[in-house]
């Protein structure tokens, strides 16, 4: 017990270390983008006096480093300042947003995860069959298409020539929990396609890799069904693998969807993402990538603890 608390201590501290240099290339990656974002933001027609007024207002004028460890200050209170584009506050705009992508990706999870551990089982049971070779052959080619080139097949298909599925996926609070699962069922379904070949092959492979060991060799010449093996014996011993890809691709489901999210329009942070860098609001890019960074460094958090509770041998200290 005393090694697992350990243990844990130290991924909370490293991931905390994480966001903090990632927090630092932000910060960097903002400041080294070209042109003067006052002069950006006003435009070419703003007097002198108008554009050092607004630098002024921005804090362009102090330090780099006094800049950096304000804006980080104002973080981790929960402040990330006020959106250029409209003046509104930007832990506001994200909120909506955020929630929005975390229920996109939540309904992916709950339909992918069972249904790609499902078919990694079935295809370790029925290895080198014309089972596990078309499951094989249909995870690769999935995986090899890029999200959009998939979700626009999807489009073509159930939105223009069979009319099923709306091919832009907007919601609002207003619409029934049936109305927004009908309209986002394309981006889900586009998402679901990479994270199952994806989770499958690796549930696939753990299975696999158990079944050369002696005791499920002992289990066989104990004359158990390969079923009753792989569900009873192999799984469970699997489990440390097949629990860190689901987190990853969990972790991608919520800070992976900026592709999926412009081409269907939907209203959630990767959208917002993306419009703040067309419009250059510094603020509510350098928030929305703090956000997907904290969110993909928890999520692999809870993969490690996961991980080591279900592995005792993960508990030792090398």
């Amino acid at each position: 017990m005393d090694d697992l608390k350990t243990m844990l201590t130290k991924r909370i501290a490293l991931g905390v270390a994480t966001l903090l240099v990632i927090s630092i290339l932000i910060f960097i990656g903002v400041e080294a983008l070209p042109g003067d974002l006052a002069e950006a933001v006003l435009g070419q027609s703003a007097t002198p006096e108008t554009v050092a007024a607004f630098r002024k207002e921005l804090k362009l004028d102090l330090p780099p480093v006094t800049r950096y460890f304000s804006w980080l200050q104002g973080c981790v209170q929960g402040d990330f300042g006020n959106s250029l584009a409209n003046g509104r506050a930007v832990s506001e705009l994200i909120g909506w947003r955020f929630a929005n992508s975390l229920f996109l990706a939540g309904v992916t999870a709950i339909v992918a995860v069972p249904v790609a551990i499902i078919l990694g089982i079935l295809a370790a049971l029925y290895r080198n069959t014309w089972f596990d070779r078309l499951i094989s052959i249909s995870t690769l080619s999935t995986i090899s298409f890029p999200e959009f080139f998939v979700a626009y097949i999807l489009i073509a298909l159930l939105s223009v020539q069979l009319v099923v599925f709306p091919s832009i996926s907007s919601i609002n609070e207003q619409m029934s929990l049936f109305e927004k699962l009908h309209v986002i069922f394309l981006p889900c379904l586009t998402l679901a396609l990479v994270v199952i070949a994806h989770m499958m092959r690796m549930t696939r492979a753990a299975i696999i890799n158990v079944l050369t060991s002696p005791f499920i060799e002992m289990a066989e010449l104990k004359g158990l069904k390969r079923s009753r093996i792989i569900v009873r014996h192999a799984l469970p011993n699997a489990l440390s693998p097949i629990i860190n890809v689901v987190a990853l691709n969990l972790a991608y489901l919520v800070v992976g969807v900026v592709v999926v999210e412009v081409v269907f329009v939907y209203p959630g942070l990767g959208q917002l993402l993306v419009d703040s860098v067309s419009k250059r609001d510094i603020p509510v890019v350098q928030a929305s990538g703090l956000i997907f960074a904290m969110t993909y460094v928890t999520l692999n958090l809870l993969a490690d603890v996961m991980a080591m509770v279900s592995n005792p041998k993960l508990r030792q200290p090398k």
